[in-house]
C-alpha cells in the first residue's frame, strides 16, 4: 500500500472519530480505511487505535504519530503546490501592513515592483506602527521590525537587519566632544524615541551576554525616527538610528557615525504571515522579493 495514502485514511480517521465516516469522505469503504490503519501498525510494529465494536481511541504513541502525520501530509501538499505555482501568477488582493518610515522607504517599492510585473496582483497597504494582528484585521503578511511576540498560528521570517549607528552632527561633535566609548555616552545629551509611552534604549552587542541597554541623558523624545534625524543633523544632540536612513545625511556631511570601533546592533526586520497548509503563491512571492531586496538596502 502507499504510505501517505494510509497516513491520510489514519489522519482522516481519527479527526472524524470512525472508520465509517473517514470512509464516507475519502470516497472508500470502511473496512479499506481499516487496511490502511493496519498496514501501517504492522509497519511500524505498534497499534495505532485502540477499536472496539462501540469506540476508538487513540494509543498514546497513535496521537504523536497522528500529529506527525499531520505535517507529513501538510508538507506532501505544499511540495504538489509547487508545480501549480509555477504555472501560475499571482492574482488577487495581498493586504500589507508595515510601519510607517521603514514601509514608505524601504518595503513599498518592492511590492510595487511585484505589483507592475504581475498586473492580477492588488495590493492593498496599510502603514502603522501599531502592531495588527493579521487574524483579527485580516492581513495577509505584516511588517515587524524588533523583538517579536511568540505567537501561535504565525510564521516569522527575518528578510533583513537593520544596522543601528550612533550619529551626530559635526557642529555637535566640535561641541562636545566624541565619545569614544559606550560609557561616554553619559556626559552626553540624546534625541530619543519613545513610542507608545515607552522610551526605547540604545542596545549594544557584548559578547556571551544580553546586550547593554543605555539610555542617555535626554530632553528631546520623540515618536518619528525621520523627525530624530533630522533634530540630531542640527546638531541637538546624539541620535542611534538605523544605516539605511541616514546614509544620505552622512553622505552630505550633516551627521557623523560615532564610536565605529563599536560592533553595531542588529535590528532584525520579519514578515509574518498566518500558518496555512499552503502558502499563497501572492504572499510567498512578496516575502521573497523582500528578503532579496531588503539586505541591499541596509548596508
Amino acid at each position: 500500500m502507499d504510505r501517505l495514502t494510509s497516513m491520510a485514511a489514519f489522519v482522516k480517521a481519527v479527526e472524524l472519530g470512525s472508520f465509517a465516516a473517514a470512509a464516507a469522505a475519502l470516497d472508500l469503504s470502511g473496512p479499506m480505511v481499516g487496511k490502511h490503519v493496519r498496514f501501517l501498525e504492522e509497519r511500524l510494529g505498534v497499534r495505532l487505535i485502540n477499536r472496539t465494536t462501540r469506540s476508538q481511541s487513540l494509543t498514546g504513541f497513535g496521537r504523536a504519530y497522528y500529529e506527525r502525520c499531520r505535517t507529513v501530509l501538510a508538507e506532501a501538499e505544499a511540495a504538489d503546490a509547487l508545480a501549480a505555482d509555477q504555472l501560475s501568477q499571482p492574482c488577487g488582493k495581498l493586504r500589507v501592513t508595515m510601519p510607517v518610515l521603514f514601509g514608505r522607504r524601504c518595503v513599498t517599492p518592492t511590492l510595487l515592483a511585484l505589483a507592475q510585473k504581475y498586473p492580477a496582483l492588488e495590493l492593498d497597504i496599510s502603514f502603522s506602527d501599531r502592531i495588527a494582528d493579521l487574524t483579527e484585521d485580516g492581513y495577509d503578511l505584516a511588517i515587524r521590525t524588533g523583538d517579536l511576540d511568540n505567537k501561535a498560528g504565525v510564521i516569522a521570517r527575518r528578510i533583513a537587519r537593520q544596522c543601528m549607528i550612533v550619529c551626530a552632527s559635526p557642529s555637535y561633535v566640535e561641541m562636545h566632544g566624541r565619545p569614544q566609548q559606550t560609557e561616554d555616552l553619559g556626559k552626553h545629551h540624546a534625541i530619543i524615541y519613545r513610542r507608545s509611552g515607552r522610551i526605547r534604549p540604545w542596545l549594544f552587542p557584548r559578547k556571551d551576554e544580553a546586550p547593554a541597554e543605555v539610555t542617555p541623558v535626554n530632553r528631546l523624545r520623540l515618536d518619528d525616527l525621520d523627525a530624530i534625524a533630522e533634530a540630531a543633523a542640527s546638531g541637538m544632540g546624539l541620535a542611534w538610528l538605523p544605516y539605511w536612513l541616514i546614509r544620505e545625511r552622512v553622505q552630505a556631511g550633516r551627521l557623523v557615525p560615532l564610536l565605529v570601533d563599536q560592533p553595531s546592533f542588529p535590528y532584525d526586520c520579519h514578515a509574518l504571515w498566518r500558518q496555512t497548509p499552503r502558502l499563497p503563491l501572492k504572499v510567498r512571492l512578496a516575502v521573497d522579493a523582500l528578503a532579496a531586496d531588503l539586505p541591499k538596502l541596509m548596508t
